[in-house]
């Protein structure tokens, strides 16, 4: 699978014309690259904040406000009893706002473990066509997760302890029918169960969406927890893929992953689930954005 990254790489350099990103959220609907001579803002490189559970280079117009529904039923293959997984369910809630154009932050509640997470996203540079463009994206972002669930045998766990960290630098590219990201990431876990396992990790992801129509898609992502890091737990990298629908205001994704966690700090270093034992979550995700502002209602184009 690593050998795949490389390739990633090269696809995200290869095209010559490319246009600075339109910088709000579902104003993706101008779903299109111009061949224009001078450099052109591009539409809809992702239709929203997240692919899956990879966050993509997107943010949220200034004054506008993003509500995501992230929901996961449980294991297929839990059996006939437990309805192939449809009895069970993980949630997550989220709020994510525009502080500027180029700056995003958000809050997300999720009931895996009892998790709170927040982060806060900064655009760098936008994709560019036309005239010797910025061939790229470049985004910025910070995740912070506690997670609050009890443990009554360990009583030690104190809020410093159930706390985790991820950096991310989201590389993106569109091309005319799909787009690409690269996303390097830094973990870090304030304690780990065991002195083998590290506390600071690192990780490679990649997605692709692929459109269909102009208002749907096929997306996939792969997250490759680089090897050693941890040694106590089985964990697996996680593949996820979705069916994606715009709709009006509302992005909706059909999801199938072997990720139960929605929290990059859990879901690129916890997962324990795996495709080949049928251990796969189906699920859905539901993108809702709000104009708060005259600004951000200007901004967003249906």
């Amino acid at each position: 699978m690593l050998m795949r990254f490389p390739l990633m790489i090269g696809l995200l350099f290869l095209a010559s014309a490319v246009v600075a990103q339109d910088t709000t959220l579902l104003s993706q609907v101008g779903d299109s690259l111009t061949n224009s001579t001078k450099p052109m803002p591009v539409t809809g490189t992702f239709k929203g904040i997240y692919l899956i559970q990879l966050q993509t280079n997107e943010t949220i117009a200034a004054g506008a406000l993003n509500f995501e529904i992230q929901h996961r039923f449980g294991q297929l293959n839990s059996g006939a009893y437990q309805f192939f997984g449809l009895d069970n369910a993980t949630l997550r809630l989220g709020l994510d706002y525009g502080i500027t154009d180029w700056w995003t932050v958000g809050i997300g509640r999720s009931s895996y473990l009892k998790t709170f997470d927040g982060y806060t996203k900064f655009k760098l540079w936008r994709q560019q066509d036309g005239g010797g463009g910025m061939p790229i994206s470049v985004t910025l972002m910070g995740t912070i997760s506690n997670y609050t669930q009890n443990f009554p045998d360990e009583t030690y766990l104190n809020a410093n302890y159930r706390t985790g960290y991820a950096t991310q630098l989201i590389l993106a590219r569109k091309f005319k029918f799909f787009s690409l990201e690269l996303v390097p990431s830094y973990i870090r876990n304030n304690l780990v169960p065991t002195v083998a396992d590290k506390n600071d990790m690192v990780a490679l992801s990649g997605g692709a969406r692929v459109r269909i129509t102009k208002r749907m898609s096929l997306d996939g992502e792969y997250n490759y927890l680089f090897p050693n890091q941890v040694v106590s737990t089985k964990v697996y990298n996680a593949l996820s893929f979705a069916w994606e629908m715009e709709t009006g205001g509302h992005v909706f994704q059909l999801v199938f992953t072997n990720a139960q966690s929605m929290v990059p700090t859990q879901f690129i270093s916890g997962t324990t689930s795996s495709w080949g034992n049928g251990g796969i979550y189906f699920g859905f995700n539901i993108a809702r954005n709000f104009n708060l502002t005259s600004h951000a209602k200007k901004s967003v184009k249906y």
